[in-house]
């Protein structure tokens, strides 16, 4: 590499631009100096004690020299009084010692010079001779201690003695110290990540570079469904962990390509089934359509209609075809048939069985005839009232005739059809028009409501037998009941109380009682408003449940 600023500053942007390099030499250099700086903590502490160490003996060998020449200067009967008075000089053998205190061998102080010590006799008892603050380093010494053999020999006292040095020189000595140092462990450091940087470009950042060049080439080969590049990193062969994952990116490039291939092969196939249930669902759609518009012709076109009466129906299919069904039509004597009916299940199967079930009621109820005595007829078939509430026997004789299609019905189905568990609840009244007359089958439906021309409900036609279809020679009691000018009579299926909104909730039969308390000027306006109310209810949710409501008002006279 030329070794021009120019060269050298080049070489370093180059580098420089690499965010991995960055963060390597960033991190490498910041650990160097972690790691020098926990070495260099005790090493200062070492060299503070050292320095300490050098005062401490300086004073020794002050102490020593001292006494030493009171021992040349002065007889050995006069050589204790002669050390306490003199050991003051000590402060000007050493300029460091700012003072002292020597103690007797009880603790007493008999002398002192100077700045006092701050080491107490207590810390000394506990060998404790030594107490450095800020620049003050206070240390003890006793005459036993010192191990000279004249002061032992001529008895001089075990004295104690205490001086306070200036010690504000180190902190001079460390700082030099701890540039010294700190100045090699930068220099290391950055001739150690200098080295590593420029030794990471061809062992790392290139192939990595390298790589990424590939892995990008591989993504557009693979989204613009091209073929692959030649990889540069496949002439690298390393064996170390970057040549394991440029290993890795080839297995995973060979692995994608199989899969997409794989891919491919199954959309091709899946659009080919796509293509077939499409052509199957349209024809199915044709079917359902077919089998709706059959339905709708079940159903009346337009509901009957009897002088001095108003009748109204409501249906909305859950689905293309229904279970529910309503049936308004005129029977021999002028007499009127109301049928509102709820099959099990729902779609197909259910449309069938209610086909049936419509059908079946109609014929019954037009063709059947009762044999005996009109009288015993009647008792026999009473009304779970407790009489017949007719204005003729007549009347009630017809009605029961009409009836009996329910329990002829029930019969048919149960044993024709019992194996596929299809049942209906069906309410059927046979109107007098003329009187207002109803004579009625609830089996297993919902009670119709008797709702009053003020408002509310005067009476509930409540279930009369079981629901219609379930099991052969079922019991169907029949019940009558008046329904006087101005009064609507209101059926519904359950899918109107059980509407469900988006957020679950059903519109209840609470919601559906709240809405005839209020007079009704017709049927037709009763049944706008329920049905209005439900759809606002359920809002965007899907339809669960087939709707259907019908209603019959008697005109007022």
């Amino acid at each position: 590499m030329s070794t021009h600023p120019k060269d050298v500053l080049n070489f370093i942007t180059e580098r420089w631009k690499s965010r991995l390099s960055r963060r390597i030499v960033f991190l490498l250099f910041i650990s160097f100096l972690i790691i020098e700086g926990l070495v260099i903590i005790p090493s200062v502490k070492r060299r503070e004690r050292e320095l300490l160490s050098q005062i401490k003996d300086i004073s020794s060998g002050k102490i020593i020299w001292l006494i030493r020449e009171i021992q040349q200067e002065q007889p050995a009967e006069a050589a204790d009084e002669t050390f306490l008075t003199r050991f003051t000089e000590l402060q000007q053998l050493n300029p460091d010692i700012l003072g002292g205190a020597i103690y007797n061998p009880e603790g007493k102080m008999v002398g002192e010079f100077g700045e006092t010590p701050n080491l107490p006799m207590a810390k000394i008892n506990a060998n404790q001779r030594e107490r450095k603050q800020d620049s003050r380093y206070d240390v003890a010494w006793r005459v036993d201690d010192l191990s000279i053999a004249w002061m032992l020999e001529n008895q001089v006292g075990n004295y104690t003695l205490i001086l306070r040095h200036d010690s504000s020189s180190i902190k001079g000595e460390l700082y030099a110290y701890i540039l010294r140092i700190a100045g090699l462990v930068v220099i290391i450091a950055v001739f150690i990540t200098l080295t590593l940087w420029i030794a990471l470009e061809p062992l790392v950042i290139t192939p990595i570079l390298r790589l990424r060049r590939d892995l990008i080439g591989a993504g557009e080969a693979i989204s613009q469904d091209k073929e692959p590049p030649d990889f540069y990193s496949a002439s690298m062969n390393r064996d170390d962990e970057l040549g394991e994952v440029i290993g890795a990116f080839e297995q995973m490039f060979d692995q994608i390509s199989e899969a997409v291939n794989a891919r491919k092969q199954a959309e091709a196939a899946l659009q080919e089934s796509l293509n077939k249930v499409e052509a199957y669902s349209q024809a199915l759609d044709h079917e359902l359509e077919k089998g709706r518009e059959i339905q709708k012709n079940f159903l009346p076109t337009q509901v009957y209609q009897s002088s001095g009466w108003e009748i109204a129906a409501f249906f909305k299919p859950a689905r293309q075809v229904a279970g529910d069904f309503y049936d308004t039509f005129e029977l021999p004597g002028g007499y009127v048939g109301l049928v509102i009916a709820d099959v099990c299940d729902k779609g197909v199967g259910a449309a069938l069985f209610m086909a049936l079930f419509r059908s079946l009621i109609r014929i019954f109820s037009a063709q059947t005839q009762l044999h005996g005595s009109a009288s015993a007829i009647l008792d026999e078939h009473q009304p779970i009232s407790g009489g017949w509430i007719g204005e003729s026997p007549v009347t009630n004789l017809a009605h029961l005739n009409a009836l009996q299609a329910i329990s002829l019905t029930n019969n048919y189905v149960a044993e024709y059809h019992g194996d596929m568990g299809m049942f209906a609840t069906v309410f059927f009244g046979l109107l007098c028009p003329d009187t207002g007359l109803l004579t009625y089958i609830n089996g297993g439906h919902e009670p119709l409501f008797m709702l009053n021309p003020e408002g509310g409900v005067r009476e509930q036609l409540k279930s009369t037998g079981p629901a219609v279809g379930m099991l052969p020679d079922l019991t169907f009691k029949i019940a009558q009941t008046y329904i006087q000018p101005g009064e609507i009579l209101l059926g519904y299926t359950d899918g109107v109380p059980e509407a469900r909104a988006s957020d679950g909730k059903f519109f209840t039969m609470e919601r559906l009682l709240s809405m005839v308390e209020t007079t009704a000027t017709s049927a037709t306006t009763l049944l706008d408003k329920i049905t209005t109310s439900v759809i606002h209810h359920t809002g965007e949710a899907d339809q669960f449940d087939d709707i259907t409501l019908l209603a019959a008002r008697r005109l007022p006279l």
